[in-house]
């Protein structure tokens, strides 16, 4: 059984990723500082019935930390991250900490221990504004934010690793993620903002005219596409993983409102800074370097978000 790590495997997406390595046979140490992420999700349920993680709570960090848990695995998974555009605005020097200093600590602690590969979670944020859609791997990068200079960064410092030492480097460049295991943040992402102000009866708030479009990509779709790059073998490089489609912000309101039964009362805001206008991503390359496919339905995945969210007490008892 091999062991593979998975940095921030308690947050959102990471949690969903552990899981499904857990499924699939693999031996999975959870390394987490648990500052954002829940040790409820790596803990036992009656869906997820399998063997237990080993969860080490850390800080990527703290180097040495990392190479000590790092020992014996085959991959690492790495996740963990200080994550989104407004709160690297607000915070920039941790998000360089921990973007930057973090992910060169997680690729020495590869290199040292001889681990094969890094599998890297990247972000469209490294695009900036867009000058043509959809976004190719070869789009200029020009990011708007410290977030997104910092995943560049750390990008660039994976696929350097990989050219010089005996090491593989996936990089995988997520678009707009929704799914379960994802909480209400003032920070976070368009549908769980949108999904708890109407389960709330809160005014939803749509920054610019809502024409704005995105690429929304389920978490599923996303821990599939890191277990792929964990599989496949003699490739190092960067993938744009998305859906492939978009829809207007709008849009997305008018969907998550039908699914949720909420007539919510909306008002507009004034542009976020670091915010580009659209974005749609080109995902060949992942279909044909990864074999990607992604198979969750914007409309399915939404249905089954807002269930979790009404179930798993994410909004609070009172509000779902």
């Amino acid at each position: 059984m091999d062991k593979v790590v998975v940095t921030g495997g308690g947050g959102f997406i990471g949690s969903n990723l552990a899981h499904l390595l857990l499924e699939e046979g693999y031996e999975v140490t959870v390394y987490d500082d648990f500052s954002s992420g829940y040790r409820s999700n790596v803990e036992r349920t009656p869906e997820f019935s399998t063997p237990e993680f080993k969860v080490v709570e850390g800080d990527v960090r703290d180097a040495e930390h990392v190479a000590e848990v790092a020992a014996g695995a085959s991959i690492i998974f790495h996740l963990a991250a200080s994550v989104g555009n407004k709160r690297s605005i607000d915070h920039p020097r941790e998000d360089a900490s921990v973007n930057v200093l973090g992910t060169l600590n997680v690729l020495e602690a590869a290199r040292t221990n001889g681990v094969g590969k890094v599998v890297y979670s990247s972000s469209a944020g490294i695009f900036g504004e867009l000058r043509h859609l959809p976004i190719r791997e070869d789009h200029p990068v020009e990011p708007d934010s410290p977030y997104g200079v910092s995943k560049l960064a750390a990008e660039k410092m994976c696929l350097a690793y990989a050219k010089l030492y005996d090491l593989e480097a996936v990089c995988l460049r997520y678009f707009n993620v929704y799914g379960r295991n994802q909480r209400y943040d003032a920070y976070g992402n368009a549908i769980p903002i949108f999904a708890h102000q109407m389960l709330s009866g809160e005014l939803v708030t749509i920054f610019s005219d809502g024409e704005q479009t995105r690429d929304f990509v389920n978490v599923r779709d996303i821990a599939r596409a890191n277990l792929l790059a964990g599989r496949v073998t003699n490739v190092s490089g960067a993938f744009n993983i998305a859906s492939g489609d978009a829809l207007t912000v709008n849009e997305l309101v008018a969907l998550v409102a039908a699914i949720s039964g909420r007539e919510p009362t909306i008002v507009h805001g004034p542009p976020r800074k670091g915010d580009v206008r659209h974005s749609r991503a080109d995902i060949s390359a992942a279909r044909s370097g990864l074999g990607y496919e992604p198979v969750v339905g914007l409309a399915d995945g939404l249905t089954e978000y807002i269930d979790w969210l009404r179930t798993e007490s994410a909004l609070g008892p009172d509000r779902a």
